[in-house]
């Protein structure tokens, strides 16, 4: 496998650092290479946030922000109108957005974006519009990156055991939705 590598997009407070550490930590118990970091501006909730994770089969010895990803998540799809979230996409790269308008509707250049109704599925298993984890499941599906288990694992180093569940069942959920 070459280096892949994932830009996660958010607003502070919706997760996506945390989507990228477990992202990449199911990785790294497959047996692969991960390193997972953020980029923050503002310390406060909601502005806008990026965060990175790149995956290998050898050592990764890059400390710096992705320029070029292989795969953009957009956790909050307002986003769309204020970030410029394709810059660098690599040819052929995909856009994950959580929304449940088509993908056609949202001005996207790419040819490959998925739109995954992440807000839906974190309400009805979370009780709340946090869609990070969820995204990841839908990375998961779509790309084939890590498996199902290694989420589920990492979901329990990360959260306490009950979210860990909820979450999970959440991703699984999402998982067999992208899968069809």
């Amino acid at each position: 496998m070459k280096m892949m590598e994932v830009r996660f997009h958010g607003r502070a407070g919706q997760g996506v650092v945390t989507a990228a550490a477990l992202l990449a930590m199911a990785v790294g118990r497959e047996g692969r290479y991960s390193k997972a970091f953020p980029v923050f501006g503002s310390e406060k909730r909601g502005p806008p946030v990026a965060s990175f994770c790149r995956i290998d089969d050898k050592p990764i010895p890059l400390y710096e922000q992705i320029y070029e990803p292989d795969v953009v998540v957009v956790t909050d799809p307002t986003l769309l109108k204020s970030v410029p979230v394709e810059d660098g996409l690599k040819e052929g790269g995909m856009v994950l957005v959580n929304t449940h308008k088509p993908v056609e509707t949202l001005g996207l250049k790419s040819k490959n974006v998925r739109a995954v109704d992440g807000t839906a599925l974190a309400k009805q298993y979370l009780g709340r519009p946090i869609v990070n984890t969820i995204m990841v499941g839908a990375l998961a599906a779509i790309s084939g990156v890590v498996k199902l288990e290694s989420l589920k694992w990492a979901l329990g180093e990360i959260f306490k055991p009950d979210l860990a569940e909820k979450n999970y069942n959440a991703i699984q959920a999402c998982y067999e939705t992208c899968k069809k």
